[in-house]
């Protein structure tokens, strides 16, 4: 008898599984991804409809010309300009995922068009994989025991951590590729010499948002993986999530570096100047969706649950940032009466890859207005309640 009850726990245990396994939908690589209605997920389709419809309505106001839009953006800082590749965007576009099956979706969400900071969520990737892989030790190791070059030299950058890089906090002092961190997104207040001679704050304890700085994270991990930064993020994550062969990632032009004796490009962790990530609505999806379930595509773990972890946690001077990824918790950029859990990457001109793990939901919206993202996102939450 109690061999038989055993058997029964065992049999219902292992369907249970199995139908939890199966409750997230993976889509092959090629193949059309498929669609449920939102019906059929008990979603509120005349809801949903309207928040489609409020995405459409609401382009982001810049011009599609993204050099002009680029250039306007950044106007107030001192010597600004295009150093990388740029690409005309188009529309609207966007896809909702439930469980991973599409439920709604606009515009062409196969045109690859730029990305701006959504890429910097794909290179706190690349960190991340370095940390899986060994690579990196510890985020609290100083990057100077790592890129030895001079570019963490000084009583100030000799202190800075991987963390620090990757929550934007390191106040990192220096000219990358022609680019002066003081230069990038300045203060409101005072001229250039206040933000020359600024004083330097202490690493950790400040969040600035700042493209130079980012771009030293970029050069500092294409030095300890001895390869390009994009060719790791094909191999380790966009290959094995089945995306498309569409996907780009650039450096500024003259983002020049040479490791082994090989001559490599240094990437851009987002379109400030031109660069980062060209990609498509449809492969930001799928890297929505690896995120979605804990770093894990099927069956295969590409990049552990603790890293997520870290990457997710809100780091002491910004509650709303973690490494790289927009939290939603309580603080400024907080989207009331939404879950604390959802994060987010977020890129200039209105790009968004967002992870609800309540609702078992990702949304990838392009060329939205960038103030109206809570309002969307409370749209499209409400169709699920």
């Amino acid at each position: 008898m109690k061999t038989r009850f055993l058997i029964f726990v065992f049999a219902i245990t292992f369907v249970s599984n199995a139908f939890s396994q199966e409750t997230t939908y993976f889509p092959e690589r090629h193949a059309k991804w498929q669609e449920k209605t939102p019906n059929e997920l008990n979603i509120n389709s005349q809801l949903l409809d309207e928040a489609v419809k409020f995405a459409n309505d609401n382009e982001y106001s810049g011009s599609r010309d993204l050099r002009i839009a680029i250039l306007k953006g950044f106007a107030r800082e001192p010597f600004h300009e295009i150093s990388g590749p740029t690409k005309k965007r188009g529309g609207p576009a966007g896809v909702i995922l439930k469980n991973g099956y599409i439920v709604a979706k606009w515009g062409d969400i196969k045109r690859v068009d730029m990305t701006f900071s959504v890429t910097k969520s794909f290179l706190s990737t690349v960190a991340g994989l370095a940390y899986d892989n060994k690579l990196i030790n510890s985020a609290d190791d100083k990057v100077a025991n790592y890129v030895w070059d001079g570019t963490f030299r000084g009583n100030h950058n000799s202190k800075i951590t991987w963390e620090h890089l990757l929550q934007q906090n390191s106040d990192w002092s220096g000219e990358l590729w022609g680019g002066k961190d003081w230069a990038d997104r300045p203060p409101r207040k005072g001229d250039i010499d206040d933000w020359k001679y600024r004083e330097l704050k202490e690493p950790g304890t400040v969040m600035e948002y700042n493209d130079v700085r980012v771009n030293v994270l970029a050069y500092s991990l294409t030095h300890i993986w001895r390869q390009p930064v994009p060719q790791v993020l094909k191999e380790h994550i966009m290959d094995p999530i089945g995306a498309s062969t569409t996907w780009r990632w650039f450096g500024y032009d003259n983002a020049w570096t040479v490791i082994d004796g090989i001559k490599m490009k240094s990437v851009t962790g987002g379109g400030h100047s031109g660069g980062g990530i060209f990609i498509s609505a449809e492969d930001m999806a799928r890297f929505g969706l690896l995120f979605l379930n804990n770093g894990k595509w099927k069956n295969k773990q590409l990049i552990s649950e603790s890293w997520i972890k870290k990457a997710t946690t809100p780091s002491q001077p910004n509650a709303n940032y973690g490494y790289m990824w927009w939290l939603n918790k309580q603080g400024s950029r907080h989207w009331e009466n939404l879950s604390e859990n959802i994060y987010y990457a977020a890129g200039f001109g209105g790009n968004f890859i967002v992870i609800d793990k309540e609702k078992n939901l990702v949304v990838v919206t392009r060329w939205l207005e960038p103030s109206k993202i809570k309002e969307f996102m409370t749209k499209v939450e409400k169709s699920l309640n």
